[in-house]
């Protein structure tokens, strides 16, 4: 009886001194300037995960302009961690989750900071000013939120994100150099213009040959089959209610053309392309699985990537020419701009390549502690990072045969343990 007792009260006095810490995180987290609505979230692997909502101006040179809400995630481990700064490039509604846990915090056991991106989900301002909407401002948005939060975690701060994510690392650290001790950015492109130009050569050596018939052939097959296919088009995107500023035989060439991109870059193997002997309904459930109408469709949830990539971060463009007879579009140069932009920016966006040069510079000029991580075949490391000559620090590491999904645990093991072994060295420096 005494023992169940001293047990209980064991518990009880642990119960205690939880709760305490999450009141004492709770209350640290109401004195920061410019914190508010500070709500709790389960995790499976954090001790405590808040959400809040920072105030930002919505032009950092300019008060005046206003300020908009932004929403970040803190997962807590200890205030003696490292922390992640996680540099999402779109909305943070996926990490709500209480399975989430992005890799470094996981490797390393660290504190979590997952900051939404201006114009995206709940960080959206209103009204939606797109003037605001630029890298030099989310820049601005992590380094304020960088240094707010250093006054609760003193330690190691690493940066880190994936595709727009990782752009946005390397354009934070090209801005604040010292915010973070070193970046980690994933299958993160640097490209120099609207329509880069290096992704359709890229497409055009990809894989084996093999692959790259199999996938060409399939694309032909269906423009071939084009007056049987758009019926069927028209069923989907009147069910999902898509709506497009281009006729429906247009947008199955946009996804047709999209094709060997999306394949590529997810690392879909080329043996799950149906024969073209397949019925017209097989080939055009394929496709819209790989790459559906969605990405081409009015008012969605990517619109102010969209923005971005014209202005200043830049996109790809499309190989016509093995289709040219088939198309229905005449050319699809400008495509982004022509239907992909909000209505209002239509012929209004000129792409800037000073994000480009101030970025590639950074990198040149100096040897930051960054690890880039890539796929071999994923067609956004057409566009990475070069690689300089004499850096020490500036690492550049590619998984063979790997796609978008390229990350530090898919490595093979002698890659994995290098990394691993360097961030670890810079952790204890």
């Amino acid at each position: 009886m005494k023992r169940t007792f001293n047990s209980l009260l064991l518990l009880f006095l642990l119960f205690i001194a939880v709760n305490s810490h999450a009141q004492e995180l709770k209350e640290k987290l109401a004195s920061l300037a410019g914190i508010s609505q500070i709500e709790k979230l389960e995790s499976d692997h954090f001790t405590e995960k808040y959400v809040v909502r920072i105030t930002q101006p919505l032009d950092h040179q300019n008060p005046s302009a206003g300020t908009f809400t932004q929403r970040v995630i803190l997962s807590h481990v200890g205030f003696d961690r490292p922390t992640i700064l996680i540099t999402e490039g779109y909305g943070a509604a996926y990490a709500f989750s209480p399975r989430y846990q992005e890799e470094l915090s996981k490797l390393l056991n660290a504190n979590m900071i997952f900051v939404e991106y201006r114009y995206f989900l709940e960080s959206t301002p209103n009204p939606c000013n797109w003037d605001y909407l630029t890298a030099e401002n989310s820049a601005y948005d992590l380094h304020r939120i960088n240094q707010t939060f250093k006054k609760l975690y003193t330690g190691k701060w690493i940066s880190t994100g994936i595709s727009k994510g990782g752009q946005t690392t390397c354009l934070y650290r090209a801005f604040f150099p010292d915010d973070v001790d070193f970046s980690v950015p994933y299958v993160a492109p640097l490209n120099r213009g609207v329509e880069d130009g290096r992704h359709e050569p890229f497409l055009r050596k990809v894989g084996t040959k093999k692959d790259r018939k199999r996938i060409e052939a399939f694309q032909k097959e269906i423009l071939k089959r084009k007056a049987e296919i758009v019926p069927l088009l028209e069923t989907f995107c009147q069910e999902k209610k898509y709506q497009f500023r281009i006729s429906l035989p247009e947008v199955l060439d946009y996804c047709v053309l999209e094709y060997p991109f999306a394949l590529w870059q997810w690392g879909t193997p080329s043996s799950k392309i149906p024969s073209c002997a397949s019925d017209t309904k097989a080939l055009f459930n394929h496709l819209v699985e790989i790459s559906g109408p969605e990405y081409f469709a009015e008012d969605q949830p990517y619109i102010s990537f969209f923005v971005q990539a014209a202005r200043e971060l830049g996109y790809y463009g499309y190989d016509t020419k093995p289709f040219k007879k088939y198309l229905t579009i005449e050319s699809s140069k400008g495509y982004l701009n022509k239907i992909m932009l909000p209505k209002e920016l239509v012929d209004k966006i000129e792409f800037r390549p000073e994000l480009y040069h101030k970025v590639y510079n950074f990198l040149k000029e100096n040897d930051p502690k960054m690890i880039f991580i890539y796929g071999e075949i994923d067609p956004w490391s057409a566009t990475r990072v070069p690689t300089f000559k004499g850096k020490k620090n500036l690492q550049v590491y590619i998984q063979p045969e790997g796609s978008h999904l390229a990350r530090i645990g898919n490595m093979p093991e002698e890659i994995k343990e290098k990394i691993l072994t360097q961030i670890n060295q810079w952790l204890a420096e």
